[in-house]
């Protein structure tokens, strides 16, 4: 079976040698490997007397670059909140397996952060106190990691509502508490299950272009699911492209644009139409898979 990781989808500007994008497959470029996943596979009990299996993912290969962005894009129910959840070890898998750096993750750790679709913040904490929950929890000294959260916060635009409360600021500015609060242990890996998704576009685009900030300064790894096609050609260093359930890489897509990168900057790029068109080839034939198990 071929590595997915050397499977790749690098258009070329409309109008270069041959006057078409070129839609071949090329090596990407060796680099150090963060996480790996192996012949995994998840499925979970269902039915009325809960006796039977459900697969959500079959036979998941994939390897993630150190300091990678990546984003996992699929239809709905293919299983790309499931990897998240195995990657951050709230669960296991059935079978295969899934190392960072080498070592199996078998639970949480704090080398991995997850931000998820809700903000997901203690009501009666501040700002303040919710960023820096995790490190009071785990005993460390106030000195160490309060000014790291002030830090934070002033990074995220929220220095001045350090002492609100959640209940007093708007779903984009609780999700950047949540992004900061994230940030706060220094993790290798960030993992995010469509954090913007709830938000408003004007909104969705202000937290893409602020997330795109701080992961070029900390040089973290990230896993971002979405929906967004527009999004994971913004964000995104490679695409991961899921099949219908049982969820499978299908394909994995170079994305072509330097950084840093601008919504302006990429509307304009001649590479940008064609790696959406192929993107939405995809999500259409896997709906359509979807379609035909709806109305066989």
């Amino acid at each position: 079976m071929k590595n997915p990781i050397s499977a790749v989808f690098v258009p070329t500007p409309e109008g270069a040698a041959g006057g078409t994008p070129d839609l071949t497959h090329t090596q990407v470029p060796n680099a150090s490997v963060s996480i790996r996943l192996q012949g995994v596979g998840k499925s979970f009990a269902h039915g009325r007397r809960q006796a039977q299996r459900l697969t959500v993912l079959e036979d998941i290969n994939l390897e993630v670059r150190t300091g990678e962005f990546v984003c996992l894009l699929g239809p709905s129910g293919c299983g790309k909140s499931t990897v998240l959840n195995l990657l951050a070890g709230f669960d296991s898998p059935d079978h295969g397996t899934i190392s960072l750096d080498g070592q199996a993750i078998r639970g949480p750790d704090p080398r991995r952060g997850m931000v998820f679709q809700q903000p997901t913040l203690f009501p009666w904490l501040t700002v303040l106190d919710n960023v820096a929950f995790g490190p009071r929890m785990a005993g460390r000294d106030a000195r160490d990691y309060l000014p790291e959260a002030r830090r934070l916060l002033r990074q995220v635009g929220l220095e001045r509502y350090a002492e609100h409360y959640p209940w007093q600021l708007s779903g984009g500015m609780r999700q950047r508490v949540a992004l900061a609060r994230a940030w706060l242990p220094g993790p290798q890996v960030l993992l995010m299950d469509e954090p913007f998704g709830a938000l408003d576009a004007q909104t969705r685009l202000v937290m893409q272009e602020l997330l795109n900030r701080i992961w070029a300064e900390t040089g973290t790894t990230i896993v971002f699911v979405t929906h967004d096609v527009d999004e994971a050609l913004f964000l995104g260093d490679r695409i991961v492209m899921m099949s219908a359930h049982p969820g499978r890489v299908r394909e994995i897509i170079e994305v072509p644009f330097a950084r840093p990168r601008t919504p302006d900057a990429l509307l304009a790029d001649p590479a940008y139409a064609p790696a959406k068109r192929r993107i939405l080839q995809i999500l259409r034939e896997e709906s359509g898979h979807l379609l035909e198990e709806i109305n066989p």
